[in-house]
């Protein structure tokens, strides 16, 4: 099968023919729909996240497609399924899954070290988050997908696998923002996106934008936001603040990571407000806050993985608000690209040329 394998560090995916390893007694093999080209995909092909991969990896994590093969030990799915690959599984035996934080399920570990098949020299490869969704066919545990109904295309459902599931999760199920709470999401891409979605689902107002590229911006606009900041033109705090009428928001969820926007993002929330951070930072990163503020004005400052989201749960919730027009994935859609087109992608996420750009053909 064609695949696109990472190999070192800074350097372009390869297209390749792999060869699958036989599907083991808990695995499912899928046939990829659509897979959705994420930033955590760049942090990884950059070098800011390879050391989590064993070895030369399938990219890729955002994808849905149909089963086509289970294990004889599988009960979850079957063939003629359509499912959606989570970033996170939810292995459901767990201490995290059995305390119902499945979003911090421990059995990614080991799925990240399994050898899933030879490359063309003979060499073993791997899949990033025990998935690697950038690939004709894909063979993972049955904890790391989840059957939906819907007709929804692919290319929308892939979404949900991750983008849609961290911006609209960091919302709904991390920060739990109250109606009529103002929000601020710094980094309008495919989750900053779903998490204005999200917000205006959860009743917030205002929901205040922040990004530099003016068309992103726009869509916000379009998809829920009540203002757009470009941070070029003066302190995001100062420009909330004038919003709130002096008070900052509520929650502020920082999606691009980093320590600068962090600190930035810091600024921009109020007394008792609540900052979290979706967006990776690199492994050496360290984050700094003033003490006598953080304390003082009771903030608090919380990590979000995968929107902290039960995907056996939420995943459905999620077709539900998309199929009933509450959230829109069609438009944080920027382009359909072939598997050949991945590298172009990638680049395009450096440059914010794109909210999302999905591999519909194989």
């Amino acid at each position: 099968m064609r695949a696109a394998v990472f190999v070192k560090d800074a350097e372009p995916l390869l297209i390749e023919n792999v060869t699958p390893a036989e599907p083991g007694p808990r695995d499912v093999v899928v046939e990829l729909g659509a897979s959705g080209i994420c930033h955590t995909d760049l942090t990884v092909q950059s070098g800011r996240m390879s050391h989590l991969l064993a070895g030369p990896s399938i990219l890729g994590h955002e994808g849905a497609g149909t089963v086509i093969e289970v294990g004889n030990e599988v009960s979850y799915v079957k063939v003629g399924d359509r499912v959606i690959s989570a970033v996170r599984p939810a292995c459901g035996r767990c201490d995290n899954c059995l305390r119902g934080k499945t979003h911090l399920c421990t059995a990614l570990w080991p799925m990240l070290r399994k050898r899933r098949g030879a490359r063309p020299d003979g060499g073993d490869y791997y899949a990033m988050s025990g998935l690697g969704t950038f690939s004709q066919v894909m063979t993972v545990d049955e904890a790391s997908v989840v059957p939906v109904k819907t007709d929804l295309p692919f290319e929308q459902l892939a979404l949900i696998g991750c983008g849609l599931t961290t911006g609209a999760g960091s919302v709904l199920f991390t920060a739990d923002v109250e109606a009529g709470s103002s929000v601020v999401i710094v980094g309008c891409g495919g989750v900053g996106q779903a998490a204005i979605q999200a917000a205006v689902v959860a009743g917030a107002t205002p929901i205040i934008a922040v990004d530099p590229m003016a068309s992103k911006r726009e869509v916000a606009l379009k998809l829920g936001a009540t203002h757009a900041i470009d941070p070029g033109a003066g302190d995001i705090g100062e420009q909330v603040r004038e919003i709130t009428r002096g008070r900052g928001a509520d929650y502020a969820f920082d999606v691009v990571g980093g320590p600068n926007v962090v600190a930035q993002t810091y600024k921009t929330i109020g007394a008792g407000g609540m900052l979290v951070l979706v967006g990776y930072g690199a492994p050496d990163d360290e984050l700094k806050f003033p003490a006598f503020d953080f304390q003082s004005q009771e903030k608090c400052v919380k990590g979000c993985v995968a929107g902290s989201a039960r995907i056996r749960r939420d995943f459905q919730r999620f077709v539900d608000l998309i199929e009933t027009g509450r959230i829109d994935t069609a438009s944080m859609v920027s382009r359909t690209i072939s598997l050949d087109q991945v590298n172009q992608a990638l680049d395009d996420l450096h440059t914010g040329d794109a909210i999302r750009s999905v591999i519909t053909s194989f």
